[in-house]
């Protein structure tokens, strides 16, 4: 990667994180803050409250990607996070559950995540396009994890309106890394593997094995966010920690999770295992969800049930995302990845809509019997779909004076050993194939690409 390319992954990683980073930090503080609040009293609000930023982040998220493509992506990107700041400093003086509501549904309507990645793709190159993604997604893990365990302290510190301020204040610094740390683009242009396209939205919705993937992805987050309207709760009726104690629970069963899931996914990626490793994290999960259901009563059942869950969560978001490039179209990848985005989002509201609902009507056990039920069905559909193939996906750029057939081009890149699928977009200039993961002929392509320009 250029120093350009890395500045720009870098930067948008950060900025990513920082805005991610006031979502996690709340997660496990949460629920406990706005039960104190007037307008409270049950938890369906909490639930309502905590899920609200995850409806408009679903209804905004893609029609905002597009508008970048209109108006270009800072623009976006800024009017993004002045939202999400806005959004930011409405909670931390909610004075009432409502308003702690419209803070986050303003939150959420800061839904920038399909312009980062526009932005991303506008300064990367192909072939160094899928390192860039890593970085922002590994940035999302790694404050995932953090959060969990600092969200508690920072709790305890500052205290949950604190958190809201510092968020809106870190936003606001992200502004200005957007304008003096991320390079504006030479060329701004349509990315079949970031973007959502509008002419392939059918072909995605109607894949049955990506509405698999997508129905778990918005299972999985559906289910997290049910879990933390109850577990801060069953935690202090343990009598075992006090609130400002609870990340020595998070951060050994999420460390516990982050190291079982390397050797999973390598497991799965290197010797097509894949299938096998991603069923068997399905399954794991909803015995974690069940188990909940039918034993939380003391500190270390709950410790042993949450260490089960983040091992199964943490091969799940590793794994999930690798299955939907390897299923997905070549050209229509970054359609697959938004409609799962938002398939996501709606999980996030809908799943702590219902768990706060279901906590004050049916307890613990209600909420752990929903989420098992959802996860049972998903370990069928996950049972039952196709194994993906042992592929991966790279981009190589065509010459701008490019003007031969992409058909013909498609078919002989196609043609070449180990390639599974060519498509090659001249408005583009992108050939996009998936190859085998074992061998391919990546030579014979390159010349091949080489003779055409």
């Amino acid at each position: 990667m250029t120093s350009l390319e890395l500045r720009a992954s870098a930067g948008l990683a950060g900025i990513y994180a920082l805005r991610m980073l006031g979502m996690f930090l709340l997660l496990p503080v949460f629920a406990l803050y706005a039960h104190g609040l007037p307008g409270a009293a049950s938890p369906t609000w909490i639930g309502i409250a905590m899920g609200s930023y995850g409806l408009t982040q679903a209804l905004l998220q893609l029609p905002l990607g597009m508008l970048s493509d209109r108006i270009g992506r800072k623009k976006v990107i800024y009017g993004g996070l002045l939202l999400f700041a806005a959004g930011s400093f409405v909670a931390a003086r909610a004075h009432s559950i409502e308003m702690l509501t419209l803070g986050r549904v303003i939150q959420g309507s800061g839904a920038i995540s399909a312009a980062v990645t526009a932005l991303l793709a506008d300064l990367t190159r192909e072939e160094n396009r899928t390192k860039a993604m890593a970085m922002i997604g590994a940035s999302i893990g790694v404050t995932f994890a953090v959060s969990l365990v600092l969200g508690p302290l920072l709790a305890h510190w500052i205290g949950v309106d604190g958190i809201f301020t510092l968020t809106g204040i870190l936003t606001l610094m992200a502004l200005i890394g957007v304008k003096y740390i991320i390079p504006d683009p030479a060329v701004s242009r349509f990315h079949s593997d970031t973007e959502t396209n509008t002419s392939r939205l059918r072909d995605v919705l109607t894949n049955p094995q990506l509405l698999r993937l997508n129905y778990g992805i918005f299972a999985l987050h559906g289910a997290q966010m049910a879990m933390f309207v109850v577990i801060p709760f069953a935690l202090i009726g343990t009598g075992h920690l006090d609130k400002s104690h609870h990340w020595l629970v998070y951060l050994p069963v999420v460390t516990i999770g982050f190291f079982l899931m390397v050797p999973a996914i390598i497991v799965g990626e290197k010797r097509g295992r894949l299938k096998a490793v991603f069923v068997s994290a399905v399954a794991l999960m909803t015995v974690a969800q069940l188990g909940m259901a039918m034993a939380l009563d003391t500190f270390w059942q709950i410790v042993a049930w949450l260490a089960c869950y983040f091992v199964a969560f943490n091969i799940l978001e590793a794994s999930l995302p690798s299955i939907i490039s390897k299923i997905a179209p070549a050209d229509a990848k970054g359609t697959a990845i938004g409609v799962y985005n938002t398939a996501q989002s709606f999980g996030l509201f809908l799943g702590a809509a219902a768990g706060g609902a279901l906590y004050a009507r049916y307890g613990t056990t209600g909420v752990f019997t929903f989420t098992g039920l959802i996860m049972l069905s998903w370990l069928v559909l996950a049972a039952t779909m196709k194994a993906p193939e042992a592929v991966k996906s790279v981009m190589f750029h065509i010459g701008e004076d490019w003007r031969g057939d992409p058909h013909d081009l498609s078919r002989r890149l196609a043609a070449k050993q180990g390639v599974r699928e060519a498509v090659v977009i001249g408005d583009e200039h992108v050939a996009y194939l998936k190859v085998s993961q074992q061998s391919w002929d990546e030579a014979s392509v390159k010349q091949l690409i080489q003779e055409t320009y």
